[in-house]
Parts: C-alpha cells; structure tokens; sequence
C-alpha cells in the first residue's frame, strides 16, 4: 500500500502535512484510538482519509451534518475516491444498494448519520464489511457537557462490537477540558489510547468586539475600512434578506442566504461568493460549515451566540489562509438581555412538550406503537399553523424531544429525483406506441442515464426540463404518470428538513423525559450563554478569553484584539502618538507603501512604537493593510 506521504501528494497535491496531521495519521495508522483536537481550518478530514486511504477496506464515518456529508463525499469522488454517504430522507431500496457496494468492496468511505447506527438494516450490514477505521466527525455531539448534545452518538460505542481491533478517530474543533474526557469515556477509547490537541490560538485573526448601538452603520463602515471577502451572522432568516439589500444600497456588494431558500438559490449564491462575484454573505449560521474558502478577511457577527463554542467556529472561518483577518461581534447590552429570554424559553414545560408530541402523531398519523425509524419532510412553519403553535415554542418542543432521543430533526437537505424504468423493454415500446406525448421522456432519459433499467437514477428535473424544452411543472407531471401507470419508480426531489421518529408512537401522556438529565441540560446552557455574554463585557484580551474557556489557561495577551491595541495605546504618551499618527499619515498622503519602508521612515528606537501605532490606526480603519502595503483609509 502507499505510504501517507504518497497519498497526501496523489490525491490532494500537497507536499507536507499540516503540524499534527502527520502524527494523527500515523496514531490511526499504528491501531491506536486517538481523538484529534483541531481549529475550524485545520484540516481534520485528511486526518482520517489519508489513513483510510493506506489500507484495504472502508472506513466508516459518522457525522452529524448532512450537508457536510454531502460536501465531503462529492470532494473525494472529484479526486476518484469511491465515496457514498446515508441520511434520512433517503429511499430504502438506495441504501440496501450503497451498503451492498460497502460489503462488496466497491466503496472506499461510507458516511453515515448518526441516526442511522441504530438501524437493522446497517447493522446486519456492518458486521460483513471490511472496516479498517471508524472516524467520528464533530465528536463534541457526543458529550452532554458540550453545546450540541446528540444522543444518536451514544450507539457508536455499541457498534464498535462488530469490529472490536479497528482503531477510532474522533475529530472535533471545539471541546473544553470536561468534553475531552467525555469524548474518551463515551468512545470507549482502548488502552494506550492517544489525544493531540494543537492550540486554538490564532495569530493571525484580530477578535475585536464593538459596543454598537447603531450596528447596520457600524457595520457598514467596518467593511469599507476591511477590504475582501466577509460573512456576516445575524440571528434569522428575514435580518438576512434586510441586511444584504441595505449593504448593496451603500454599494457594498452582498448577498443573503438561509436554509429556507431552495437549492438553486443557495448553491448559486454560494459559488457567487466562493468566487469572489459576490464579496459579502449575510447569514444565519446555516452558512459556512464545508466550505472551504481559506481567504475570507472579514467574519462580523451582528449578535451574541449562545455559546463561545459556536461563536469560535463562525468566527475561525476568518483567515484560514494564515493571512491577516478579522473577527468582530457587535454587541449591545440588549443582546444579553435577549439571550436569557431566549434562555427562558428554550426549555418548555412538560406539557407544552407532549402536545407538540401528540400533535405530531396526528399531523403524520402514525399510531401508536408505530413510526420508530420512519423519517418525514418536516415544515415547521406549516405543522405550527396546522396545530396555531407559537413556532418558537414549537421549535424548542421539538429539540426536547430530541436531546431525549424520541426524534431527530435534521437541516434542510437535497435529495435528488430518481427514477428507474420497471417493465421489461417489450412493455415499455408497447407503452411508447400507445403514448407518444410520453415518448420523447422515456427516449430521453433512456440515452441520458445509463442504468435507468436496473436501478434507480438521479434526475437533475430542471436541466432535464430545460433540454426537453418544457415547463419542469409538466416534466413532474409526465413523469408521475408514468410512475402511476406502473412505467417507472419516480422519486421526486426533496429539499426539505427531514424528522426521524427514533422510537415508536407513544400516548402523549406515557411520554416521559429524564428531568434530572433535562436540569443538567439547562444548567450547561445557562452556564455557557454566561459564558458568551462575560467574553463581550470582561476588558480583557479575547484571543486569552476563548483560548482559557477551551482549556489554554497560560496563553499570553494576543496583541492585536481590541482591548490589546488599547493597552497599547494607553502606553504611549497622547501626544507621541498623535505625532507618529500625523508622520505616518504624512508618508502615505502620495499612495500606499511597503510596510517595511514606512517602519524604516523612523529611527530603530522608534520601530516597535510605530508598529503599536500602526496596529492600533489600522484596526480603527484609519489605515489598511493589504498583504504588505500600508494605505489610508476611506
């Protein structure tokens, strides 16, 4: 087999691993379960490939995203990787298919979703496979001590039964002291088993939080004073929409995406920003997870996360290319304030919960005793109608249920339309004959997808449509016809959430919850919204703040967040600093200069005052800094 080294060269093109990588791949390599500790950017997923790559057989890989899932297995299959994920939503006769080809030897990388591991169907499957890894992506989900519990986690242990000497690899960006140890404890980790944490510090990228009472201006000015590419958070769906058009009235080029627009849409805007047509996203956090863009200059959050967990990966999707970047939250006393009513109302009283409970058996009836494994597109704007919930309510009901494990709802997710022709080929040119308004479909997907006869192909229905040249409304009408004659198995695409019943449908009045387990949940949510809310108002260096919540408790001072370059500022007397502000701005009135030139303008003693000064005029916007030109700002 080749060596990691090999590997790494043929199929991403890189000469060296990244600091860790190489002794994560070889702890994996040498049969010892290690859980790998890295910042959002830091490459986790070659991590595990290349390690499953230098051996015979598949390696198995659970994440909680599909997207990600998505994302990932369509990047290796562009290197020709044999890669297949399973999610909900899917068809059975798909996954009885892909899990064969998992048996059989022709897939390199099966992804999974964690709900899946309780299914008969892939653990009859699991134990005929060749495993030679089982990786666990976003391990954190598997610690209650952590922010995004997912009780689904918890089979993995029991999984590992089917394959008791293949190592696991966990990999995680975000994981405290407390959610390590959980991590190993859950995991069942072996003896000898090994853990790499490389720091969460991150020279390059400047936290800065800005009390903002204005923040649309504010932010405004921020990205005229920070030129290239920027993603801004903000905390619903309609902010986006209202932030992106205000941004492009100022002339600032800006986009908005959400998972409630469709496919279409959002792969559009994505690629738009990806390639630089579209400089700014404005974002509820569905944007960012996989998306591999290294140059991002600019992440501003315009409100408080509930968790310094969340915030750090938003904001670490900020100068993943080492580059000089910003992370900036704009925060008003208010945010707190909406935080603990947030807090307040995200965990429901039991009542509350088991009528949402009973009102979902009705709006899928299911009765009771059946549903367990079953999944549904799921609206939750149209089932809160249906039943007049309050959709926050609804929403918070609903995450109850599943930090308890009776349901899983996941994000929105793309499914393709399938469709395979089930007759025999005489039968099929008899039904031609007698319908030739159909003909022109069946021939066209007949000469289009190869295999339409022995299984289920995926139909991309616009393009199909637009080659065809009619309406895509009538394509899915022709093609339901065709699916109601017993002609073919039409599938239609979904794009919707989809919520999985992990139990069978009980009586709402025989639901129950573990309350002891429910306090302690809130009880970690309290403590890491307080958590969040004491980052923004401590005057203290961020970069120490966050880096001692995850465990670096003796980091120094960053020298570059905005309570840093103040205390810089402070150190200099005000009217030395008004004077190397006004000789700086004196050398730059004629246009841009190298850094070092403008440092070399003043006498050696002076080069670390200057550089303060520098620093402090350049995170004020006064100045900006590209690459290693100094310029004035707007």
């Amino acid at each position: 087999m080749p060596t990691p080294f090999e590997i790494l060269k043929q199929y991403w093109g890189y000469d060296a691993f990244r600091p860790l990588q190489e002794d994560i791949v070889q702890s994996a390599l040498d049969g010892f379960d290690t859980l790998a500790l890295l910042p959002t950017g830091g490459g986790k997923s070659i991590c595990f490939q290349v390690p499953a790559l230098a051996r015979e057989g598949v390696c198995v890989v659970v994440s909680p995203l599909i997207a990600l899932m998505k994302d990932q297995v369509a990047q290796l299959q562009r290197r020709g990787i044999a890669a297949v994920a399973l999610h909900a939503g899917m068809a059975y006769r798909d996954i009885d298919r892909l899990l064969d080809n998992c048996v059989f030897g022709g897939v390199k990388f099966l992804y999974l979703s964690p709900e899946r591991l309780t299914t008969e169907l892939l653990r009859a499957r699991l134990p005929r496979m060749n495993v030679n890894l089982l990786a666990i992506d976003e391990a954190h989900c598997i610690s209650q001590w952590g922010y995004d519990f997912r009780p689904p986690y918890l089979n993995i242990a029991e999984i590992r039964a089917f394959f008791p000497n293949v190592p696991v690899l966990a990999l995680t960006a975000t994981a405290t002291p407390e959610v390590v140890t959980d991590i190993q404890e859950k995991l069942a980790f072996r003896p000898g088993s090994r853990v790499f944490q490389k720091s969460f510090s991150r020279s390059n990228l400047a936290y800065v939080v800005r009390p903002a009472e204005g923040k649309e201006s504010r932010l405004a000015d921020i990205l005229k004073k920070v030129p290239g590419s920027a993603v801004v958070y903000v905390r619903n769906r309609r902010r986006t929409k209202e932030i992106a058009r205000e941004l492009t009235r100022l002339g600032i080029s800006a986009g908005y995406y959400h998972a409630g627009l469709d496919l279409d849409e959002r792969s559009a805007r994505q690629e738009a920003w990806i390639n630089n047509q579209l400089r700014v996203m404005v974002s509820t956090n569905a944007f960012g997870m996989g998306i591999d863009k290294p140059d991002v200059r600019l992440v501003v959050h315009m409100d408080l996360p509930d968790s310094l967990e969340a915030y750090f990966q938003e904001a670490g999707r900020a100068g993943r290319d080492e580059k000089k970047a910003y992370a900036v939250l704009l925060y008003q006393r208010a945010d707190a304030e909406r935080l603990v009513q947030a807090y307040e109302q995200s965990f429901p009283d039991m009542a509350e919960i088991r009528r949402v409970y009973q009102a979902l058996g009705s709006y899928y009836q299911l009765a009771t005793g059946a549903g367990q494994g079953q999944s549904f597109d799921f609206d939750l704007a149209a089932f809160s109608h249906q039943f007049q919930f309050d959709s926050t309510l609804a929403y918070h009901c609903l995450k109850a249920l599943e930090q308890a494990d009776w349901l899983t709802l996941t994000e929105a997710v793309f499914t393709p339309a399938t469709v395979q022709i089930i007759v025999d080929k005489d039968t099929l040119y008899d039904y031609q004959l007698r319908h030739p308004e159909l003909d022109r479909i069946l021939k066209t997907i007949l000469r289009t997808y190869q295999g339409a006869f022995s299984h289920p192909v995926a139909v991309r229905e616009k393009q199909l449509a637009t080659f065809l040249k009619m309406p895509v409304g009538i394509l899915r009408k022709s093609l339901e016809t065709l699916h109601n004659a017993g002609i073919v198995d039409y599938q239609p695409a979904k794009d919707q959430p989809q919520l999985i019943f992990q139990q069978e449908r009980v009586e709402a009045a025989s639901l129950s919850i573990d309350q002891q387990r429910y306090r302690f949940r809130k009880q970690r949510h309290l403590e890491r919204m307080k958590a969040a809310i004491a980052y923004a108002e401590t005057p203290a260096c961020r970069s120490r703040q966050l880096l001692a919540y995850f465990g670096e408790t003796d980091a120094p001072n960053c020298g570059v967040c905005d309570y840093c370059l103040a205390l810089k500022k402070k150190a200099l007397n005000p009217e030395l600093f008004r004077q190397y502000e006004q000789k700086i701005t004196e050398r730059l009135a004629a246009g841009p200069l190298p850094l070092q030139q403008l440092v070399a303008a003043f006498v050696p003693a002076q080069h670390e005052h200057v550089l303060q000064v520098l620093a402090f005029l350049i995170d004020e916007g006064k100045l900006v800094q590209d690459g290693e030109m100094i310029g004035v700002g707007e």
